[in-house]
């Protein structure tokens, strides 16, 4: 089901976390935190518009690095549901892409929730301290994986490491966040 995301609400910060990264390392917020802003992801192994722009985002978050922007990814997906979104599966599909951002499991779900992530991609840009200054997406092509497009989600990221005014937040596009059943 396609989703779009809420708008932000400038006044949010990055909750804390503790996640099993898939080299079977937990990593908290603070341990990958970057010292100009940090990029938290919401993606998995299934969804097409996660699979139209991962290396858009592998790109996008390798530049980053370079101007101290850290960057993670996070799945948050029921995994009884879809299995293809499992541990091993997201292994594998970091394998495939060449992700080099730490690819951290949310069985629980309750990171998702806490940043009230509705969608994968859902991406959340946050400065140095870790107040959140964008949402939205990696650019306007979607699914259509047009290569020519602006690279929002970048630029932005950028603007926000150097303090200026972010040029885009337009809303995340993409698949539902596939949330457990209640018992």
């Amino acid at each position: 089901m396609l989703v779009k995301s809420k708008n932000i609400n400038s006044y949010f910060k990055a909750p804390n976390f503790k996640l099993l990264n898939i080299n079977k390392k937990v990593i908290n917020l603070n341990e990958i935190k970057g010292s100009k802003g940090t990029l938290i992801c919401f993606i998995c192994n299934h969804c097409p518009y996660v699979k139209a722009i991962i290396h858009k985002l592998v790109r996008d978050t390798n530049e980053l690095r370079k101007h101290d922007i850290s960057s993670v990814a996070i799945m948050p997906n029921d995994v009884n549901s879809y299995p293809e979104d499992s541990f091993d599966k997201m292994v594998e599909f970091s394998k495939i892409y060449k992700l080099e951002i730490p690819y951290l499991y949310d069985e629980t779900q309750n990171v998702a929730k806490s940043y009230n992530a509705v969608c994968t991609p859902d991406f959340f840009g946050f400065n140095s301290n870790l107040e959140l200054k964008f949402r939205g997406r990696i650019d306007n092509s979607g699914i259509n994986n047009i290569e020519n497009t602006k690279r929002e989600l970048f630029y932005s990221m950028l603007a926000i490491s150097n303090n200026k005014k972010i040029p885009f937040n337009n809303p995340s596009i993409g698949c539902s966040i596939k949330w457990k059943k209640d018992d």
